[in-house]
């Protein structure tokens, strides 16, 4: 019999753990440009912490997946929250100091902690049956609500604080970053019991005798894996929904900014964006489970390219706003779906390995969408932007057609001689 309840209460504890990282970043990232400007007292550097967080996540996604692999998913995650603590306290203390080349160290640490973060979602899809797969990595991305809503709401409070003690205002919400962090460390190291991993290795062992699923067999060659059409589809879905969700959100401020919108006008969009983005994860993981990992990603297609389409067209803020949810519902729909298909794709022995590789590659894709999307502004304009964001999205579109073509063509049936 399979430990349901396990599984589940194994599954909060992921969402809680993510719910308070995802706070942490939050909290001190919403004043990490501003921190770097007045550091450094020029605008160009505002976009550098960000890029050197997308870039410390993706050196950590590999070797994260692969220290699960060998230590299980508590010490792993445990291991990155407590790094979270350091570098978080790091970026604090650097304000206060205005000592720019330790802020921008810490903000790359706590970039390795959003890569080891990221595993969350697979220790949870690990531990569950392929029918239910979607459904626990929508959980725990559905934690970013949680911090999407607390982190921000901390920065005046924290700020304040800072002031009244003596400190740069800017350090303030970074320390509620420090606590928010080892809150996550905490719940992780001291109930995430028994381990997602050797329920996972149970799961593989039971499924093994009944399916003989590729969930129970050895590890194969990555041309083997990468033969697979699924498993590309789930790695492009998850690739190209990050790089156009990165393109378009990270450069809109910027293009608002330019138009006359105050910040208010941004807060909204930005905050309909993040709504997007996780607020409706329940939902994906859902309709993944039941209509299938293809048709959710060929939505998601959809929701991307209805937000590239809808955004150039209106300076006005609501319709900005509706633009950007639909932006952040459809990576919504991409990440989800692409996780659980690549789960279902590979054999437990081949799951970190190439979930570290694939968080790896889409982090560094995130970093540089990042740093090239001002370049493509200034270059092409934020219409024809949108119109290039569009033209990528079409590629998972393109390989979930041809996946469920393959799977609709009859098996080829054996011929004997008379």
């Amino acid at each position: 019999m399979k430990p349901i309840a396990v599984q589940q209460r194994l599954t909060w504890l992921l969402f809680w753990g993510q719910s308070a990282s995802s706070a942490a970043y939050l909290a001190g990232s919403t004043v990490g440009a501003i921190a770097a400007v007045q550091m450094t007292g020029s605008a160009i550097y505002a976009g550098l912490p960000s890029a050197v967080y997308q870039f410390g996540s993706a050196a950590a996604a590999y070797p994260a997946a692969r220290l699960m692999e060998r230590e299980g998913r508590r010490l792993g995650l445990a291991l990155g929250f407590g790094l979270g603590v350091v570098g978080a306290a790091l970026v604090g203390a650097a304000i206060n100091a205005g000592h720019f080349a330790l802020f921008l160290l810490g903000y790359a640490i706590v970039g390795l902690t959003r890569g080891v973060a990221d595993q969350a979602r697979y220790a949870a899809a690990e531990m569950h049956p392929a029918a239910e797969r979607a459904r626990a990595i929508s959980l725990v991305v559905w934690g970013g609500t949680v911090g999407a809503i607390l982190g921000p709401a901390l920065v005046g409070p924290m700020g304040h604080w800072a002031l009244v003690t003596g400190q740069n205002e800017l350090a303030g919400p970074w320390w509620a970053t420090v606590a928010l962090f080892g809150l996550a460390l905490a719940l992780t190291f001291l109930f995430l019991r028994p381990d997602p991993r050797d329920l996972a290795r149970q799961l593989a062992a039971e499924d093994a005798p009944e399916t003989g699923a590729v969930n129970a067999s050895p590890a194969r060659p990555l041309r083997a894996i990468f033969a697979q059409p699924g498993t590309r589809l789930a790695i492009a879905a998850m690739v190209v929904g990050q790089l156009v969700m990165v393109m378009i959100m990270s450069i809109t401020s910027v293009h608002m900014t330019a138009h006359g919108h105050a910040l208010g006008d941004v807060s909204l969009v930005i905050t309909a964006h993040t709504l997007g983005m996780f607020g409706l994860s329940m939902i994906s993981g859902r309709l993944a489970d039941t209509f299938g990992r293809p048709v959710t990603i060929m939505a998601g297609v959809a929701l991307l390219t209805a937000a590239c389409l809808l955004a150039p067209l209106s300076l006005v803020t609501g319709v900005l706003a509706v633009a950007l949810f639909l932006l952040g519902l459809g990576w919504n729909f991409c990440y989800v779906a692409g996780a659980a298909l690549l789960t279902d794709t590979l054999s437990f022995s081949e799951q970190t390995r190439l979930q570290g590789g694939n968080d790896l590659v889409v982090n560094a894709i995130s970093a540089l969408g990042s740093l090239q999307s001002g370049v493509l502004l200034a270059l092409i304009g934020f219409h024809n932007l949108n119109w290039l964001g569009l033209v990528i999205a079409l590629l998972p579109l393109l390989l979930a057609l041809r996946y469920a073509s393959l799977r609709r063509r009859p098996a080829p049936t054996a011929t004997t001689g008379s």
